[in-house]
């Protein structure tokens, strides 16, 4: 399995709020920080991207999509100087409709949304991702991720039956193509998870732990399938990934016992030996210490984890 793949097939967005922002100039809104994730997709016009942390706001026009998993604070504006008002105040009573807001000057016009995750499905994602994820129009290889923004705007252009649930579903393409767009569009960049899936020698060892995650592997096994030698391999892994493989490894492999856990009743021992553990005990050992928890305390407070 593509390690996208894997992470794709986890997460499900469980429900999702929008609006269609119609703003003319000077305007600005203030969006707080929260557990849920967001997007925006500018239809028309342009305006400025501020989060939290960041030194310099990101500017952006007609086409361009952002997507952040994490629920940070921002601000979109049509310029620096720009009053906001907080998002709650204006959207709050236009969930599924269109809000306007301005002085009468340059218009623009956004669709902004709010998506909630599956918690345990969405921690890998929202861990390996980037803060911002950023889709420009004039990227050739975002083709896909435009259509289904296009969907997305004509959607919330003219709402219909069942518009609640075609967004839901949009929402779940939306972000598999903001994330493809993105670590295409970021190759060879700073280290991320994304950009050690375009490496050749790496991608190639994360491919295969992923497709065979119970195999018995160790560096030198995964070094040998990204062509490299041990030592060469660890460390280009680590500086890449940003762990160490057997790091990474145990972390993907309590992620999806996890998800078996909560799926269903399967003896420990039978999901053990699915995530490579012939050993219950070390099975149980190793998950407690990456989630914290035993995994039979996990299984039994699945609400916990939804």
């Amino acid at each position: 399995m593509d390690p996208l793949d894997d992470v794709f097939a986890a997460m499900r967005v469980r429900s999702a709020l929008y609006a269609r922002l119609e703003l003319t100039a000077p305007w600005g809104l203030s969006f707080a920080a929260g557990r849920m994730a967001r997007f925006g997709l500018v239809v028309r016009g342009s305006c400025l991207l501020r989060i939290d942390g960041a030194q310099q706001p990101v500017a952006l026009a007609a086409g361009d999509c952002y997507v952040m998993v994490r629920g940070s604070h921002y601000v979109l504006s049509d310029a620096p100087g720009s009053a906001t008002v907080p998002c709650s105040e204006s959207v709050r009573d236009h969930i599924g409709g269109v809000v306007t807001l301005g002085g009468g000057g340059m218009p623009a016009s956004v669709i902004t949304g709010w998506f909630e995750f599956d918690a345990l499905g969405a921690k890998p994602l929202v861990e390996l991702i980037p803060p911002l994820l950023l889709a420009r129009m004039d990227e050739d290889r975002s083709q896909l991720l435009q259509a289904t923004l296009q969907l997305l705007a004509m959607e919330t252009g003219t709402p219909g039956l069942g518009s609640g649930i075609v967004i839901s579903r949009l929402a779940d393409v939306l972000f598999v193509h903001a994330i493809r767009s993105h670590a295409q569009s970021t190759a060879g960049a700073d280290a991320s998870w994304l950009t050690a899936l375009a490496d050749p020698r790496i991608g190639s060892a994360l491919r295969g732990m992923h497709r065979d995650l119970a195999r018995p592997w160790t560096v030198e096994a995964l070094a040998e399938a990204a062509g490299l030698s041990r030592s060469a391999f660890a460390l280009r892994f680590k500086q890449r990934v940003g762990e160490a493989p057997l790091e990474y490894l145990t972390r993907w492999r309590m992620f999806r016992a996890g998800c078996l856990l909560r799926q269903g009743d399967a003896p420990m021992a039978q999901i053990a030996a699915q995530v490579g553990y012939d050993s219950e005990p070390a099975f149980n050992k190793a998950f407690k210490r990456v989630n914290g928890q035993p995994p039979g305390a996990w299984r039994r407070a699945p609400a916990q984890r939804m």
